[in-house]
């Protein structure tokens, strides 16, 4: 899973109308195909140039599983994104590859989230993962995976996920991702 870096704030009441004031005039839901190009925009913004995913490659990705892909708009456009999709613990998505929809699947995998700089430490990111949880959660997936890349992994613990190498044959997909990535997993049940 790739990301910008965020803060993540989670807990109690105060917290809770702090983030409904950051999250005033935006909005979530989910991706459409008339989203890609601005989803490209937020993507080249976020990313190192080797993490570039092609706008086919997404296109992809948004008919493979549709429902597993979100937006965060503010009042310029969208400035945010999720997407994902259900698979099985410990499958990683090697990067710029399509994706696979397991026929049983046991996981929620985040494979990319990305948040322009306008909007954050507005709480977008967290957003989108929260919408992803109720999603897994909906859908009875017992887990929640990533790929961490760009110095995301704090971000990543913050919200739970812990660093749970796969198989040796899944453990060589990470090879497509430049730097150090790492595999990491959570229970869907937020804790």
């Amino acid at each position: 899973m790739r990301i910008a870096r965020l803060a993540f704030g989670c807990g109690n009441a105060q917290m809770a109308v702090t983030r409904a004031m950051r999250m005033r005039a935006m909005i979530f839901r989910r991706m459409v195909a008339d989203d890609l190009d601005a989803v490209m925009a937020v993507q080249l913004e976020a990313y190192d140039a080797g993490f570039i995913e092609g706008r086919d490659v997404l296109a992809q990705r948004l008919a493979a599983a549709p429902e597993t892909a979100w937006v965060a708009s503010d009042a310029v456009g969208v400035c945010g994104y999720l997407v994902a999709y259900p698979s099985q613990r410990g499958k990683v998505t090697a990067l710029g590859r399509g994706f696979s929809v397991a026929t049983a699947p046991d996981c929620l995998y985040l494979h990319d989230l990305a948040v322009s700089a306008r909007a954050s430490g507005r709480g977008v990111g967290p957003e989108l993962v929260r919408l992803a949880h109720a999603f897994a959660l909906s859908a009875q997936l017992a887990w929640s995976a990533l790929v961490s890349v760009q110095d995301s992994r704090a971000f990543w613990k913050r919200l739970g996920y812990v660093e749970d190498p796969p198989s040796a044959d899944e453990l060589a997909k990470l090879d497509a991702y430049p730097g150090d990535a790492r595999y990491m997993a959570r229970t869907a049940v937020c804790g």
